[in-house]
């Protein structure tokens, strides 16, 4: 599944498909699904000033966003650094919604496949 978002007023891809947990365990060696529950609690109701959020879940969203960019487009500059070097600053707030919606969807669809295949 691809979903363009806008960030900094450029229309960017973001792919979610079974690959990414592979991914991101061989580029950080982290669970992306530990992650994304993590993302989701520090940021409660999506509201800044509720939000428990520090530079290591900072961190974990940049590489999330990152991955799924470069899943969608090889393009994509090879290390988070230099993809986020092309924006100015954006919310996690605006963006991290729309990532976790995709991700969301992804699963779902997973999910429904297994439920629905006749094996």
């Amino acid at each position: 599944m691809v979903k363009q978002v806008e960030i900094d007023g450029k229309q960017v891809p973001f792919k979610a498909s079974a690959a990414i947990p592979r991914i991101y365990r061989i580029k950080f060696g982290r669970d992306i699904y530990a992650d994304l529950r993590q993302l989701e609690k520090a940021v409660g109701d999506n509201q800044e000033a509720a939000s428990g959020l520090d530079t290591f879940s900072l961190e974990m969203f940049e590489n999330i966003a990152y991955i799924m960019a470069k899943h969608a487009d090889p393009a994509v500059p090879n290390t988070p650094e230099e993809w986020l070097d092309g924006f100015n600053t954006f919310s996690i707030y605006q963006i991290l919604p729309q990532i976790i919606e995709l991700w969301g969807l992804n699963v779902q669809t997973a999910v429904q496949s297994k439920k629905t295949s006749p094996n």
